[in-house]
């Protein structure tokens, strides 16, 4: 997939390709720009994401496409008023621009390299606990590092394709990467714990095992996908997944937490978010002979794409 670059970023002037001039033949071809703006269009499937990456309206991105489209004779793009898809016309064009824009790219990228410190736009997508925990903590020192890098991270648990999306890199667990992709090991270990409020242990008594906790009121976490998370335990060799139960759900870890602390039941959550809590006394860990092993969060970036100054900039960075 081609990273679109903002006109402003790419071509100071409006570039057009000429072809040859003869009968039955366009004499003029759309520009770069209208070229680009199309292939962020049938990548992403939308008019308004396009728009936003672009930085344009929607209605002006639909614009470009049409008189795009009028210049060719051809439709390139069929529009519903909830998606986008390619015409058989469009589906062509796409497969013959990704390579020639990605040698572009390239191109543009390795000026990159002589410049003393790299330049441009940098998308990484990220679920919220990494952002909160293993990112913001970094980030003043990043932009000190590199100031003229624009870094948007994108906070989401939902698992996509970083490619499709128009993403450089995202960082995830290494179980849940996707396939095709070069992966780095970043940040510090992270830990799944469980805790609660002493105030609910007193009340309700502290599990002795992870079976303990179908008796027990669990604040549940939820993914977008609509899937619940099965608390997961380890104690030597021996591993188990529990289908906790409780009235209380959340898409937010963070949220979560706070819920334990306030003597809403017992939570899995990850422990940066409750180790100052428990330093405090307002929550306490229950089950520590049982939980599983650090892990280690990933960068990731596809191995087939031309890896850009700031990407690198970023890895080392990270490392």
């Amino acid at each position: 997939m081609t990273k679109v670059i903002l006109k402003s970023q790419l071509i100071p002037e409006r570039i057009h390709i000429m072809m040859p001039i003869t009968k039955g033949i366009i004499a003029m071809s759309p520009d770069l720009n209208d070229l680009l703006a199309f292939s962020r269009v049938a990548e992403c499937r939308s008019f308004r994401q396009a728009a936003q990456e672009l930085q344009l309206t929607a209605s002006a991105l639909s614009h470009t496409m049409t008189r795009m489209e009028k210049k060719l004779g051809m439709r390139l793009l069929q529009r519903t008023t909830r998606s986008v898809s390619l015409t058989p016309a469009g589906e062509r064009l796409l497969q013959s621009l990704q390579p020639a824009l990605q040698e572009i790219q390239g191109a543009l990228e390795s000026l990159n390299e002589l410049r003393d410190k790299p330049v441009g736009r940098l998308r990484l997508n990220v679920p919220r606990p990494t952002a909160q925990l293993t990112l913001a903590p970094l980030m003043a020192a990043w932009h000190a590092a590199y100031p003229e890098v624009e870094l948007e991270v994108v906070s989401s648990d939902a698992l996509i394709d970083i490619v499709e999306q128009g993403f450089d890199a995202g960082l995830r667990f290494g179980e849940s990467l996707q396939q095709d992709m070069v992966a780095i090991p970043v940040g510090p270990e992270v830990r799944f714990v469980a805790c609660a409020s002493p105030a609910y242990l007193q009340k309700h008594g502290i599990p002795e095992t992870p079976h303990d906790l179908l008796q027990h009121q669990c604040i549940q976490f939820r993914f977008p996908s609509g899937q619940r998370y099965r608390w997961e335990f380890q104690r030597g060799q021996e591993k188990l997944e529990v289908a906790t139960t409780g009235a209380l759900v959340f898409d937010d870890f963070y949220v979560a937490t706070r819920a334990a602390r306030d003597g809403a039941g017992i939570c899995y959550t990850y422990r940066g978010y409750a180790d100052e809590l428990v330093q405090q006394g307002q929550l306490q860990y229950v089950l520590e002979d049982w939980w599983p092993a650090p892990e280690r969060s990933y960068l990731y970036y596809p191995s087939r794409r031309h890896q850009s100054a700031a990407l690198r900039a970023f890895i080392d960075f990270m490392k």
